[in-house]
């Protein structure tokens, strides 16, 4: 099954509408939000994802980074839309029946990689200007 094929078929299953429901009702709540964060840390952590898929990583925590920052109040700048799509993608991650369940040795994750890889495409934009401004947040000005 080609990326786009396992991407489309993802998106139109029971387990990633599930997903996208829950989204809604945890962007009201910022304490979910934060729990949502510590869960995929911890599926994170327990998977530990190296060599080719530490850029998955790196992208994962860029996407929980985004949600703790949305929660606090601190970031603003991100689309309804676009926070509603990386909640579902979070809730899915962390949810371990869903497409290719997570429980199957090495392939159980395919699906979780190929959503996150898929997100952080489509929502290239919002992901650019959030590394700006975290960017931004993270420098010391002197002077």
């Amino acid at each position: 099954m080609n990326e786009e094929s396992m991407i489309s078929r993802i998106l139109q299953s029971i387990f990633f509408r599930n997903a996208t429901g829950k989204a809604g009702r945890y962007v009201r709540n910022s304490g979910r939000l934060v729990e949502l964060a510590k869960e995929v840390l911890g599926k994170l952590q327990h998977v530990g994802f190296k060599g080719n898929l530490a850029e998955f990583q790196t992208s994962v925590q860029m996407l929980i980074r985004m949600v703790k920052a949305y929660a606090s109040g601190e970031y603003k700048g991100l689309p309804w839309k676009s926070l509603i799509s990386i909640v579902a993608v979070l809730i899915y991650f962390v949810s371990p029946i869903d497409f290719i369940p997570d429980f199957l040795p090495v392939i159980g994750i395919t699906d979780d990689v190929a959503l996150v890889v898929w997100l952080i495409k489509t929502l290239g934009d919002d992901v650019r200007k959030f590394s700006e401004w975290e960017k931004r947040e993270k420098t010391i000005n002197i002077g």
